[in-house]
């Protein structure tokens, strides 16, 4: 098994970031019209069938109704116009992180300009931890052993598979397993460093990109420099 990559012992400090939106919205219907409402009963009275004449209680049950429904379409309008301008606010604050080394949670580590980095947790109940990279199609880059600290580690990939060919760029996935003095293994969750090259805004919401990475923006754990 290879142990080819680099350790350190670190610790880091969250920024967290917070940002307050303000919505105004004006619109006029059934809802807030009253004139439009005695209109539209007035109206409906009128031409109703003389000999099967609509029940009044009913028919202002309907146009309540039908009142309530816009409402409900309005609030919604205006929820989407709130979720827009916070989204809006979001994509300008990651803006700033722009070469920013930062630490997210991701099930794949980003390789940039031939390194990548893992941060490992602290010692538990498991001392030393296995990481495996592998490629998309499974193959395994990198089978390697890492002892774990009182802190967490950071452990460095320098980008080459274990015959020592250097791989290329992009997002390679990776799994962790920690190992106790009794030999016991469990699943160890690691997050991830990398540099923002990238921010975008889609429709579930602003995701940073780490070179070939994408993350949701609400992945992001600390800011490291």
């Amino acid at each position: 098994m290879s142990t080819i990559g680099s350790t350190t012992s670190t610790a880091s400090g969250t920024t967290g970031t917070s940002g307050s939106t303000t919505g105004t919205a004006s619109s006029t219907g059934l809802g807030t019209d009253f004139k439009t409402f005695l209109t539209l009963l007035t109206t409906q009275l009128q031409n109703q069938d003389p000999a099967n004449a609509m029940d009044v209680n009913e028919m202002t049950q309907q146009l309540v109704q039908f009142s309530g429904v816009e409402q409900q379409i309005q609030a919604n309008q205006n929820l989407s116009t709130l979720i827009g301008l916070q989204q809006g606010s979001s994509l300008t604050t990651a803006s700033s992180l722009l070469g920013r080394t930062v630490e997210v949670e991701s099930s794949q580590l980003s390789l940039q300009n031939g390194a990548a980095t893992l941060r490992l947790p602290a010692a538990g109940s498991s001392t030393s931890a296995r990481v495996i990279v592998t490629n998309s199609s499974g193959t395994v880059l990198r089978d390697t052993t890492v002892a774990l600290g009182t802190g967490t580690t950071d452990w460095g990939w320098d980008g080459t598979n274990a015959a020592g060919q250097r791989v290329a760029d992009g997002a390679y996935n990776f799994s962790v397993t920690g190992t106790g003095s009794s030999g016991t293994s469990e699943s160890l969750s690691a997050s991830v460093l990398g540099t923002v090259t990238g921010a975008n805004r889609t429709t579930s919401g602003v995701n940073l990109t780490l070179g070939g990475l994408t993350v949701g923006f609400d992945a992001m754990r600390s800011i490291r420099n």
